[in-house]
């Protein structure tokens, strides 16, 4: 266990020290227990090498978890499953909408809104408690990219256009505003420094610290079904062309998978898989 001085390299390509604390808490926030946690750490620290990628470093700790108690690999793989629900943007946007919509939002996905200028078609629009959220998700899907200061600065540009003429609508049902930029990866400095002078709300992976878009995954239990261990990659497409992208919605319409051809034995591991991780 003594690879702390090891240098690794990030997705980004940047060369950082491995640390084993952070591999540790990884596992901790899946559910592993302690004995699990310490035996896969000490496996995969057993095969580290100089410039080990992050990719492969997270790669054999799921194939670890995966043999050990398959909802915790469908937990720890939650990024990269976020991911996988390219290369279009629309399934980050249902994404999106549903994380606001369990936490009490009403929603709307691909609404045309008119701007002062021009019309504007709005990723997801989400009211609560009076004010009326307009989101443009920006959905990556490379974990080496960043969102850049191009992106609010683009995005703020598109809100300040419709931002008058819906808060002048008369028969409008909110009071106020609000402008937000959503991503799935991590926002560049210039980027936060920017989107927060000109009162932009902004989401991604790991921000606001403690309430991003993992943390609010795990606490509303909304994992995506790219995270299943049992469904393949053509099963997964099938579902996310039809609007399906959370496990919750393929728990209560599992009739999808009979349009799939699942044999009933496989459906009911599936249902299971899906169950256990709605409610876990």
């Amino acid at each position: 266990m003594a690879n702390n001085n090891l240098q690794i390299t990030k997705s980004s390509g940047e060369q950082v020290k491995f640390s084993i604390d952070k591999l540790e808490r990884s596992l901790q926030h899946c559910g592993a227990n302690e004995e699990m946690v310490q035996e896969v750490v000490s496996r995969v620290v057993d095969e580290l090498y100089p410039g080990i990628s992050t990719r492969e470093i997270h790669n054999r700790a799921f194939a670890l978890l995966k043999k050990k108690k398959s909802i915790y690999a469908s937990k720890y793989k939650l990024k990269k499953a976020i991911y996988e629900l390219g290369p279009t943007g629309f399934p980050f946007e249902k994404l999106i909408s549903g994380i606001l919509y369990y936490s009490g939002y009403k929603t709307q996905v691909g609404e045309m809104v008119h701007g002062t200028c021009v019309a504007h078609e709005i990723d997801v629009l989400a009211i609560k408690n009076g004010t009326m959220n307009v989101i443009e998700c920006k959905f990556h899907g490379d974990d080496g990219l960043k969102c850049n200061v191009k992106v609010p600065l683009y995005i703020n540009a598109r809100y300040q256009d419709v931002k008058g003429p819906m808060e002048s609508n008369k028969d409008k049902n909110y009071t106020w505003t609000l402008g937000w930029v959503v991503t799935n990866t991590r926002f560049t400095k210039d980027a936060l420094a920017y989107g927060n002078c000109v009162g932009l709300y902004l989401l991604s992976w790991d921000y606001p610290d403690g309430d991003g878009l993992k943390e609010r995954i795990d606490r509303l239990r909304l994992y995506p079904i790219t995270v299943s261990t049992l469904l393949s990659g053509r099963e997964k497409q099938f579902l996310l062309e039809r609007g399906v992208v959370l496990c919750r919605q393929l728990e209560k319409d599992s009739f999808y998978l009979d349009h799939l051809g699942v044999s009933n034995g496989r459906k009911q591991r599936i249902l299971k898989e899906m169950k256990s991780l709605c409610n876990s």
